[in-house]
């Protein structure tokens, strides 16, 4: 049978439409699409999709269970390595990973690998009838510190092997950025919590508004609490900022503070607890995939006018080729090769045009073009002397970034970091502390889902090692 060229594509809601709301932009494969789209798969020998996954699926054999229509066939063969495959599905980058690694892919599209993933686990949500088997316990107890795609990976894995796991999240729900993050016309949040019940299921016990560092140190889960390793997910919580004037006027916020206001905290809502900007024209400094869910938040948010402000060229925006597509199908206009260098308000001399203290009315940047190649191989961007000019708005959210809070290593005796504040460890997540292993964010800095979750399998791997052999 001939070889169909192209992915099956992915049928989505209408863009007008969709920019007036929260409900999820893709709408996700039928069975007959799905069937259809596994039919691609050839079933190399080499199976290069599989290294390229940070965890490791068994792509070709869930695809071929697709293309016999075993769908919950399917979902056993990627739960053996995922434990939160509907997530995967729908956030991972797999143009980068699996998919760009697929031998279809060396003449057509490759296999839509991360729809398929999809298609099945969302099957699975909808259509299991049984619960998945708890494991016999080993009698051995482990600590898991934040509910994000590394701490939750970590569990799972962890209960899978009989260890008696319990994740210490610090905010009111399980899924770290997942569900303060991510945007629900992404990913939303059913998504998320009926993953999460899967891992309840097997065991896990998640413990919400549990501060570590705060609430309890890593010496008190270990020394009082009768833990014998703990895992720290905590991810990359602390926003970066430019350093540039203005960045303390009202009507700028980080990424983080803005998306958990929107997501986590129903802030679009007329009865929300919470206050967020609303309507005006906004301005998003940076091109990340966190950039690109606050620009399309910010529409949803009734926003007049939504720009990108990104100091390099489209080719340079690490955001994933879906996001962007998608945000500027629903009207967001990007300023490309453009830096900012102050935000302006009425207390600046020059511009009093706004009459409330202290408000945003402005953002002051400067033309850049691209020069040499940097470190990463990236061409710099250079500015272009005397070439400022003055974008009106209303609002800046800035998502340039962001780090790991210090709260944990400032608390946590013999926990060595690199001067960015991540915790170093070894090729086993294993930190300098006997019994502390960490993976994810807290470790790189801000990433992927998909490499969080390669992070805590690695360490869960590691936690077994030891205590198997303590």
């Amino acid at each position: 049978m001939a070889i169909i060229p192209n992915k099956n594509p992915m049928p989505v809601l209408d863009a007008k439409l969709r920019s007036t709301n929260f409900e999820e932009v893709a709408l996700g494969y039928s069975e007959s699409t799905a069937v259809a789209e596994a039919e691609r798969c050839i079933n190399c020998r080499n199976k290069p999709c599989v290294a390229a996954c940070p965890v490791n699926i068994q792509i070709p054999e869930f695809i071929m269970k697709v293309k016999d229509r075993d769908f919950e066939g399917a979902y056993q063969i990627i739960s053996e390595s995922s434990s939160l495959p509907a997530v995967c599905g729908r956030v991972c980058p797999q143009e980068t990973q699996c998919e760009g690694k697929c031998t279809l892919g060396i003449r057509f599209e490759p296999v839509a690998i991360g729809r398929l993933e999809r298609f099945v686990a969302d099957y699975h949500l909808k259509n299991a009838k049984e619960d998945p088997v708890k494991p016999e316990s080993n009698g051995k107890k482990v600590a898991v510190v934040g509910s994000g795609p590394a701490g939750l990976t970590c569990a799972g894995d962890l209960a899978k092997k009989g260890y008696d796991v319990t994740v210490y999240e610090a905010l009111h729900m399980a899924g770290g950025v997942l569900v303060y993050g991510i945007p629900e016309f992404r990913l939303p949040i059913d998504i998320v919590t009926k993953e999460v019940e899967v891992l309840k299921k097997l065991g896990v016990k998640v413990e919400t508004n549990v501060v570590i560092g705060k609430t309890l140190t890593i010496d008190e889960l270990l020394d009082d609490m009768g833990f014998e390793a703990v895992f720290i997910g905590s991810g990359a919580g602390l926003p970066n900022f430019m350093n540039i004037p203005g960045e303390g006027l009202k009507g700028v916020y980080s990424a983080n503070e803005y998306l958990t206001r929107a997501n986590l905290m129903k802030a679009y809502s007329e009865d929300a607890d919470t206050p967020i900007s609303k309507g005006g024209k906004v301005a998003v400094v940076g091109g990340g995939n966190v950039a690109m869910d606050a620009a399309r938040t910010a529409l949803r948010l009734g926003a007049d006018k939504v720009y990108i402000v990104y100091r390099r060229s489209m080719e340079e925006l690490p955001a994933r080729a879906e996001e962007v597509e998608h945000a500027i199908e629903e009207g967001i206009d990007f300023r490309l090769l453009n830096n900012p260098v102050e935000i302006l308000g009425y207390n600046n001399p020059e511009d009093r045009r706004d009459p409330k203290n202290g408000c945003v009315v402005g953002i002051k940047c400067i033309k850049m073009q691209l020069g040499e190649p940097d470190e990463n191989g990236r061409r710099r961007p250079v500015p272009i002397e005397g070439s400022e000019f003055i974008l009106d708005v209303d609002t800046v959210v800035m998502a340039i970034g962001t780090s790991p809070n210090p709260l944990i290593k400032d608390t946590t005796e013999g926990l060595e970091v690199n001067r960015w504040g991540g915790i170093i460890v070894n090729e086993e997540n294993l930190t300098s502390r006997e019994g502390v292993y960490a993976g994810g964010d807290v470790v790189t800095g801000a990433a992927t889902v998909i490499s969080a979750m390669g992070a805590g399998k690695v360490a869960a791997q590691g936690i077994d090692d030891y205590l198997s052999n303590k």
